[in-house]
């Protein structure tokens, strides 16, 4: 079972939010109007040499997981060796330059073979992916239709549907794991693991703060229906926006879901961080609907609905459904300075 007839048939609100399981619809194209920023953001210095665009995180033992949510628990250990790592999300300039030179289509450009995909509607089996709508209020009290639908044309250039567009200091979104695989490959890095994405967005503190930042890009107010914005934007925000944590890495917190290279289970995953990357087609063999960990929250996180902006929380995300809050960054497991 792919991840959009699995969406299509239960609802991927675990997956999206992680509310558990409700019913979505998939509707034609539509697009979110979001408000003008408040907040200004300036350029990042450039960085030069072999790890461009990366900083140094140094290894150590890490307490993995949470207890907000059963899914985060029990608390483990996890020792971490040192690795390079993106100090933003991939932004859409870079992954516009990488399929540039490649060529790449993503999974949500492609049309599903209905043979291969049997019980998904027409519509369905068209290219696009599943996008936040931001309703003006509810009507069917906490039905998650209201607020999540499959949009065709979606995709990572229009990331909320045919007639919006990418900009290219925003993380790029509407990406899959395969994608951003590939993405990896071409610059001869790796997705992180889990538990190094982990250790890293804890910037070598033993940080378990359960309180809604205030310097990252979340949801303040009601959701899905007021965001009151304070943190200076409605939707995602450009790469860098907000204070480094003590690594130098920006938006580890809020502003897009972050892919891992782990498979996801019930509980976190406190293996070596060591070993590559494996490829969605390894996974298919064992499970028909394979998912992995996603890490960070996004803009769309709220004390009222999900509380996943902290290092320690974690949700599943399928490996072929791409969704307007997801993106990615990468490391690298060359020697440290």
């Amino acid at each position: 079972m792919t991840g959009r007839l699995r969406w299509w048939l239960f609802g991927s609100v675990a997956v999206l939010l992680g509310l558990g399981w409700g019913v979505l619809q998939h509707k034609p194209a539509a697009t979110v109007a979001f408000a003008t920023p408040s907040r200004q953001c300036a350029p990042l210095p450039a960085t030069t040499g072999k790890f461009a665009g990366m900083v140094w995180v140094p290894g150590g033992k890490l307490a993995m997981g949470d207890t907000v949510y059963p899914e985060e628990q029990p608390v483990q250990s996890a020792q971490i060796t040192g690795f390079w790592m993106d100090r933003t999300e991939v932004s859409n300039a870079q992954f516009a330059a990488f399929v540039q030179a490649t060529g790449y289509v993503t999974v949500a450009e492609r049309a599903l073979n209905p043979v291969q995909h049997p019980g998904l509607p027409p519509d369905m089996l068209v290219p696009g992916a599943v996008v936040f709508i931001n309703p003006a209020h509810l009507t069917q009290g906490g039905d998650p239709r209201q607020w999540w639908q499959y949009v065709a044309g979606a995709q990572w250039r229009h990331p909320f549907g045919p007639q919006s567009g990418a900009v290219a200091e925003q993380p790029v979104v509407a990406i899959t794991l395969e994608d951003a695989q590939a993405y990896a490959r071409w610059r001869g890095v790796a997705l992180p693991t889990e538990a190094e994405w982990e250790w890293a967005a804890r910037g070598g503190t033993p940080d378990n703060a359960r309180a809604q930042p205030t310097d990252a890009n979340t949801w303040q107010g009601m959701f899905p229906v007021l965001n009151q914005a304070q943190d200076g934007f409605e939707g995602l925000a450009p790469v860098g926006c907000y204070q480094p944590n003590p690594y130098g890495l920006y938006d580890m917190i809020g502003n897009a879901w972050e892919l891992t290279a782990t498979p996801y289970t019930d509980h976190p995953s406190a293996g070596d961080n060591l070993p590559p990357d494996q490829p969605p087609e390894a996974r298919r063999a064992v499970n028909t609907a394979p998912q992995y960990v996603i890490k960070g929250g996004s803009y769309l996180c709220a004390p009222n609905y999900c509380m996943r902006y902290r290092a320690g929380a974690r949700q599943a995300q399928e490996v072929d459904l791409a969704t307007s809050h997801v993106g990615f960054r990468t490391v690298s497991r060359q020697p440290g300075p």
